[in-house]
């Protein structure tokens, strides 16, 4: 089997290319990839580049996340978000391939406190959560074979995530102030990309699997509740933090303004996808804390 890879460089893209493995041939591409073109902002170039490996899935990985930014373009964000994936899902249908991709949970609105189940409406409130929508319903609307993993609070080991920041500044500051009215799930890079591993294998026996999917850890936590497990989990395990347990202080959105409103309830009801492909989502906690422990044993530059 061949797989196209895109995004390959980022967070998903990174343990895509490790869990993919196993499957069959795995052309990993990313945006300056110098021998394959998959440029996102070339919709017709990206086309052309998918016909000629003709690949049996295609995994996209690529996106515009920058959510903030977003805002200020949002021609790009609907370039990148909506537009080059309706390509893909094009040359998909007409390859007869499966296309993998990856949304959010910014197309809800982030109200009550319900989690959100993949039938539960839309009404993303930002640029980002729009364009996304947008990515997913041209998706569905090709008629292409498709997995659609909506996630939330995406994090790994490699690059920047949020744990990272809260331990930089729980070594330089005596206090911190971390939102608490927003609620999800962390979820690692790693699983999701084990996960999609897992469906394409399935789907691929099984075409009627294919659909929209919730894809993330299991329980939920605030922003506050998961920089407490991070800070607890370093000082438990020897690092020399200035903020104490007690200085970690709850304070609301508005606190911290910014360009795109955020959800406030970003839980996500799995059962779908535990129930299709026969899974067991581990906690978030546990996840956290083996990304953690590879931070903590990588020396600091």
């Amino acid at each position: 089997m061949k797989i196209l890879l895109l995004g390959k460089d980022g967070q998903v893209g990174w343990e895509l290319q490790r869990a993919l493995a196993p499957l069959g041939e795995v052309i990993a591409v990313g945006r300056h990839s110098a021998d394959v073109r998959a440029d996102f902002t070339d919709p017709e170039a990206l086309a052309a580049t998918v016909r000629a490996i003709a690949p049996q899935v295609i995994v996209n990985a690529a996106a515009h996340t920058a959510v903030d930014k977003a805002e200020s373009e949002p021609q790009i964000a609907r370039l990148l978000n909506a537009e080059a994936p309706a390509v893909l899902a094009r040359e998909a249908r007409s390859l007869d391939a499966w296309l993998v991709h990856y949304s959010t949970d910014y197309v809800f609105d982030g109200s009550g406190s319900t989690p959100w189940s993949e039938e539960s409406t839309t009404n993303p409130l930002s640029v980002y959560g729009r364009t996304k929508l947008e990515g997913e319903d041209a998706i569905r609307a090709s008629g292409c074979r498709h997995l659609i993993f909506r996630t939330s609070w995406v994090y790994a080991a490699r690059g920047a995530n949020f744990a990272k920041t809260m331990l930089r500044l729980a070594r330089e500051r005596d206090r911190l102030t971390v939102v608490d009215d927003q609620l999800g799930s962390p979820t690692g890079a790693d699983l999701l990309a084990d996960l999609t591993a897992h469906a394409i294998r399935h789907a691929r026996g099984k075409p009627q699997a294919g659909g929209t999917y919730h894809a993330v850890a299991n329980g939920v936590t605030s922003w506050h509740g998961y920089a407490r497990h991070v800070i607890g989990f370093a000082r438990a395990h020897g690092e020399q933090l200035a903020v104490s347990d007690d200085a970690i202080e709850a304070v609301p959105s508005s606190a911290f303004p910014t360009p795109a409103a955020r959800p406030h309830n970003s839980r996500m009801d799995t059962r779908k996808l535990r129930e299709t492909f026969d899974l067991t989502l581990p906690s978030w906690q546990s996840g956290v804390e083996r990304m953690l422990a590879e931070v903590l044993s990588t020396p600091q530059k």
